[in-house]
């Protein structure tokens, strides 16, 4: 794709390697078509943010029969006549739900090879969850990870949590960029550890990441997370990662840890990425699978709002 046709296929604001506060302030704006009913990826994240506990609140849920215990003031007399047995109202409570991300924008983010950064992504999707959090009324927390520091924004509300985050988001790539030759200091264990000491039980987790350096061992502390919250993945992923691409000729890559020259005019060379990429895939799908864990997928070859419009969320 030539410079021109894929800047005129950026989201307003952005240059697809950078941040900027525009480019992500623009979610704010756009929250309410996405927002439940709209059968987009946020509604398969959030729902409506029930509690799961039934008593007499203030969202009528079901009639169910009568069972001792039961509170005789939630009889419903009517379903009661109508059927000759004794039937009970019974009520969802809503309750407030923190929302915490884990954001992950170390060095194997840092690529794209058509539209975006998967990093610049992961932060836009990171700003319309915040925007969409606090328009429910909820929380926005999240731990930053980018290799070589962790960034805590503690569970706030209203307009604070958002911009908070979104300005610790633009910093923390920044320095990603900038130490992007360098190696890891910060693992992203570590980054699950700080997240388990920083989330409200009863939180609705959301890891944003390509889970690149998501390895066996973490399983013990995600299931940890798993116990006390409800959980999903959000992976990033690019189209070259699965050997999908037109160009043919010769590039020297590297993943801060091996580099090398390949050949993208080989078949061979293509099976070969598009081979360990699904290896990598197994492995997520089964761990997340495994821990009852949702796995959701974006790309970062298209603008976040094409996607979830396609997804169901309102034009």
């Amino acid at each position: 794709m030539n410079q021109t046709a894929m800047s005129a296929l950026l989201p307003a604001y952005s240059d697809g390697v950078t941040l900027c506060l525009a480019e992500l302030l623009q979610y704010k704006n756009q929250t309410v078509r996405w927002l439940p009913p709209a059968h987009s990826i946020w509604s398969q994240l959030n729902g409506q943010h029930v509690s799961r506990h039934k008593g007499r609140g203030m969202n009528f849920a079901e009639v169910r029969p009568y069972q001792p215990g039961d509170d005789i003031r939630s009889i419903d007399w009517r379903v009661t006549a109508r059927t000759g047995k004794a039937h009970t109202k019974l009520f969802t409570e809503e309750r407030e739900q923190p929302v915490m991300m884990l954001i992950d924008l170390s060095s194997n983010m840092q690529f794209g090879s058509q539209l975006l950064l998967k990093s610049v992504q992961a932060a836009h999707f990171s700003s319309l969850i915040s925007w969409l959090t606090v328009t429910e009324k909820d929380r926005i927390g999240a731990v930053i990870y980018n290799g070589h520091s962790l960034v805590e924004c503690k569970p706030t509300a209203r307009q604070q949590g958002p911009l908070r985050l979104i300005n610790a988001l633009i910093a923390s790539h920044k320095e990603s960029l900038e130490h992007i030759q360098k190696p890891n200091l910060v693992s992203f264990a570590e980054a699950l550890k700080h997240l388990h000491y920083l989330c409200p039980k009863g939180s609705d987790i959301i890891v944003i990441s390509d889970f690149y350096h998501l390895y066996n061992q973490d399983k013990q502390r995600l299931t940890q997370l798993r116990h006390h919250n409800r959980m999903q993945f959000v992976q990033i992923y690019d189209p070259l990662e699965q050997g999908q691409t037109q160009y043919r000729g010769r590039e020297y890559v590297t993943d801060n840890k091996r580099s090398a020259w390949l050949d993208f005019s080989s078949k061979k060379t293509r099976q070969a990425i598009e081979q360990s990429y699904y290896q990598h895939q197994e492995f997520i799908e089964h761990l997340a699978k495994s821990l009852a864990i949702p796995l959701h997928k974006l790309s970062a070859a298209k603008t976040l709002t094409h996607q979830l419009t396609q997804m169901g969320g309102r034009k």
